[in-house]
């Protein structure tokens, strides 16, 4: 026998991390549970409440399908223009804009369900006083105050209820479907009649063109009644601006001859005075040029004046033609020569006539100038008068053309608005842009119920409804799921996973059975408890749990049985006094045990009794003491853990389970290091902190988790992935055993 030492909670676990996984859990490390896999896991373990709820779904679709009352729909096709034939162009009657086209079918698709055309098919049709109306939507007529079921005629009140039902029913059973990029839509009416709904869809889209004609009709009523108030305005205010000006051109003397231009507008022609002042100044400037030509001529020394005269002219060639020939004759004969002296008395002769005529010319030339300079004055006095008149005359024209212009303005509002209003006339009896392109037919097959449609939305409505009753379910199950949750939610390391045996399955026999799933798993749980620390499998190991038939029994038994197989001495004692279950695992009675130890007895032999294995020995629970706690906090446990060091390599000590109780705490004083048992899906995960918090103020040395009654089927993906690779099963709580 070896001689355990005690196990430091501290010092000897060689793991830096809290992650203690089985050997076929390595080869998981780095893969994270894909959220299909844990998807299909959900599904998988709820099926059989997916399914039911999927057929109880389909069922009462078949249900309602076959207690439905048939129902007929029937449809007319409009086609809606956007704007009317174009007749006339004035703004705001038909000119529309394009840019707007969706706003105004999106308009026109309202205006079709508006209740006032209901209220017209109803009067059109007369269906408030028509019983097979009211019995093709599943009314009684008997409860109606209809002829036909009272034998008396309806009163008014009675009537207009019977209308406003009527119009309800209308509009509840009416609907529109626009035809996609294109300007039809279809008008469909349901009810059980099928001659009646075709009826009614026909009815509906002739009192909706109806309609719109009538609102149109309103609207250039309307327009025109407004026009012809304003045009008697704008006349009043054209007659009144015209009085003004006429007053104030008398007033100021202004006279202007209007001429009409081609936009109609009134342009003014020059005045009188303007004329004869234009004229005055061409007549001075004339004036003028001829005063400065006489001044200019009279002033050159060179005889200029005389320059375009005839006679002077002449006179001067003959004059040049004999001072030539004397001037020949003076080379060949002397100035007494009696040919040249005749030569001298003609050329002075010649200039004495020259002289004399161009005295005359001179004389002449003085009375044109002082003329033409007394005209320059004249028209210069005339010009400058009239001036200051015209002067005068434009600035009294400022206001005649403000007057003008209000004239021109008012007369432009009245022709403009008079145009309007003629052509709203002709545009009030412009064609309709709705026209009807298919009547409606009676149609021969219903249109609901249809069982597919049914069958499909039932199914469709049962996957989601079960959907949230799954995700209902998920969310009250806070219990530990999958092994990957035990490190996550608790922080333990996971020991191992032991899969959940079937019903008919007995532990002892899995355990010892070396091919087994479960073997296979408290091996691994071994193998790991031999990796917590330097020196092995701890001495003492406790086994508890949150609360009862999670498994730790079972796994307090089975781990004894597997170290004890290596050939260890092991002993198991029940610490679970208050509800012992070793015992049943072993087929022994539960005489005196650990309970007479704490009370006071010594001896050993009398507490320990022999398993079927010669190196397995069990202490069982003892009588249930009337305080487990009060034993328990004694040091009556720690002597007994020290005796059976000396004899026994391993100690497995069955604890009571945490929650409520205060048991498992103190056992976890004397012990090396504790094992916590969770259950799959059992405990929620705050109460399995609250216990784990428990122990780790009493400072227990944790050594980590076992996972048991794991459903592999139930969570996909798990099954060879924690190593256990057989789809295997997990056997009965300690409850049953018991």
């Amino acid at each position: 026998m070896s001689s355990a030492t005690n196990f430091s909670p501290e010092g000897d676990n060689i793991f830096s991390a809290p992650e203690v996984y089985s050997d076929a859990t390595a080869n998981h490390q780095g893969h994270e549970a894909s959220l299909i896999r844990e998807y299909l896991g959900i599904i998988l373990r709820r099926k059989w409440i997916i399914l039911g709820v999927v057929a109880a779904a389909l069922l009462a679709g078949i249900a309602a399908t076959l207690l439905a009352v048939p129902q007929y729909t029937a449809s007319s096709r409009l086609e809606i223009a956007r704007q009317d034939q174009r007749i006339t162009n004035v703004e705001g009657v038909d000119d529309v804009d394009r840019t707007f086209d969706q706003e105004f079918y999106e308009t026109q698709y309202q205006l079709l369900t508006a209740r006032s055309v209901a209220e017209r098919v109803e009067r059109e049709l007369r269906l408030a006083t028509r019983p097979e109306f009211f019995e093709a939507h599943g009314i009684d007529i008997n409860d109606l105050p209809l002829r036909e079921s009272t034998g008396q005629v309806p009163t008014r009140e009675e009537l207009d209820k019977l209308r406003k039902g009527a119009v309800g029913l209308l509009l509840g059973n009416v609907s529109i479907s626009p035809i996609a990029r294109s300007s039809l839509v279809d008008i469909v009416y349901t009810s059980a009649s099928p001659a009646l709904s075709a009826e009614i869809a026909n009815a509906w889209s002739e009192q909706f063109i109806a309609e719109s004609i009538d609102r149109r009709f309103s609207m250039t009523s309307d327009a025109q009644s407004f026009l012809e108030r304003r045009l008697a305005e704008l006349r009043k205010d054209v007659e009144d601006s015209e009085r003004k000006l006429v007053t104030y051109a008398n007033q100021n003397d202004i006279v202007i001859l209007n001429r009409q231009e081609q936009d109609g507008r009134t342009v003014a022609t020059p005045t009188l005075k303007a004329a004869t002042l234009e004229q005055l100044n061409s007549a001075l400037v004339e004036a003028t040029a001829q005063r400065v030509a006489l001044e200019a001529r009279a002033a050159s020394p060179g005889g200029s004046d005389f320059a375009g005269n005839t006679a002077v002219a002449n006179l001067r060639n003959r004059l040049a033609d004999l001072q030539a020939q004397y001037a020949e004759m003076m080379v060949k004969f002397e100035p007494g020569y009696p040919a040249a002296r005749a030569l001298a008395e003609q050329i002075d002769a010649l200039e004495t006539s020259i002289a004399r005529e161009e005295s005359r010319l001179r004389g002449g030339s003085r009375a044109d100038y002082q003329a033409a300079l007394k005209r320059e004055q004249d028209l210069t006095a005339r010009v400058d008068a009239l001036t200051g008149q015209l002067r005068d005359q434009e600035r009294a024209r400022i206001q005649y053309n403000i007057f003008q212009n209000e004239v021109d303005t008012n007369r432009e509002l009245y022709e403009g608005t008079l145009q309007r209003y003629r052509e709203i006339g002709v545009a009030s009896v412009g064609a309709s842009n709705i026209a009807i392109v298919d009547q409606a037919q009676v149609p021969g097959a219903p249109s609901s119920p249809n069982l597919m449609l049914n069958l499909l939305i039932a199914l469709f409505g049962g996957a989601v409804a079960a959907a949230v009753v799954v995700f209902l379910l998920e969310q009250f199950d806070d219990g530990i799921r999958t092994p990957d949750d035990v490190t996550s939610a608790t922080g333990l390391p996971l020991l191992g996973v032991v899969p959940v045996a079937e019903d008919d399955e007995e532990i002892a026999d899995l355990v010892d059975d070396p091919k087994s799933e479960v073997s296979e798993a408290y091996l691994t749980i071994r193998s790991n408890l031999a990796l917590s620390s330097t020196r092995g499998v701890p001495g003492v190991v406790m086994i508890t749990s949150s609360r009862a038939a999670e498994g730790k029994s079972t796994t307090s038994y089975a781990l004894a049985r597997i170290l004890a197989r290596t050939g260890k001495r092991v002993i198991i004692i029940d610490a679970d006094m208050r509800s012992p279950s070793v015992h049943n695992a072993f087929g022994m009675a539960n005489g005196q045990g650990f309970a007479n130890f704490l009370a006071g007895e010594d001896d050993l032999a009398l507490l320990i009794n022999h398993s079927d294995m010669s190196n397995l020995d069990v202490m069982t629970a003892g009588p249930t003491p009337p305080s487990a706690a009060e034993l328990l906090s004694g040091d009556r446990t720690g002597t007994l853990i020290s005796k059976l060091r000396e004899n026994y390599d391993h100690v497995v000590v069955d604890a009571p389970p945490l929650l409520g109780i205060a048991d498992a705490p103190l056992l976890s004083k004397s012990v090396d290091g504790v094992v916590y048992v969770i259950e799959s899906r059992g405990v929620p995960v705050r109460g399995i902190n609250l216990s784990l918090d428990r122990l780790r103020d009493s400072r227990a040395n944790l050594l980590g988790g076992v996972l048991t009654k794991f459903d592999n089927a139930s969570t996909t993906g798990y099954g060879y992935g924690y190593g256990y690779g057989y789809g295997f099963r997990y056997g009965q709580d300690e409850e049953e055993r018991a």
